[in-house]
């Protein structure tokens, strides 16, 4: 697919089909995830797959936006991997970096016929408390997916946005 149409026709599904993904795409997503850049390539990311149904159910404890979807991906990043800036002190790509696993991870799925949220709105302390995540990762994000279902839509205001000259500024 063409990738800017792809980005397009992609969009923040909220309600799920109740169909399992099958393990060959899960295995693809999380291919893309591997592949993703990340600062100086030091990869910090450890991704959970939650799909079982305990898992399932955990994650849906704690976030009501994990929303129905049959498979949840965790991505957390390891702080003490990820690039440090030698020159602003205090920076650290961690966050940005799983961001970016994320975003492969989003746009592989739609490719595949798949849909997905960017889910924060959860508790990070709660997760790792849950799922016996080490105090060496930090929960970046979530990312349901699955099928649409037939009541999916994308949010009035999907297909608005600033013209060019209000986001980029040539010098």
């Amino acid at each position: 697919m063409d990738f800017i149409k792809l980005a397009k026709e992609r969009y923040s599904v909220r309600d799920y089909s109740s169909k399992e993904v099958e393990e060959e795409k899960i295995n693809q997503i999380l291919e893309a995830a591997k592949v993703a850049p990340t600062a100086c390539n030091f990869q910090p990311q450890k991704i959970f797959v939650l799909k079982s149904p305990e898992a399932i159910e955990k994650i849906r404890k704690i976030t009501k936006n994990a929303y129905n979807a049959p498979l949840v991906f965790l991505i957390c990043v390891n702080e003490e991997e990820s690039w440090q800036s030698p020159f602003v002190e205090g920076y650290n790509s961690g966050v940005m970096d799983g961001s970016i696993v994320c975003s492969h991870m989003m746009l592989e799925a739609k490719d595949l016929g798949l849909d997905s949220v960017w889910v924060v709105s959860f508790d990070p302390e709660l997760t790792k408390k849950e799922f016996n995540i080490p105090e060496n990762l930090r929960p970046v994000c979530l990312l349901p997916v699955g099928y649409a279902s037939e009541n999916a839509k994308p949010s009035d205001n999907h297909n608005t946005f600033k013209e060019r000259n209000e986001l980029v500024e040539e010098l």
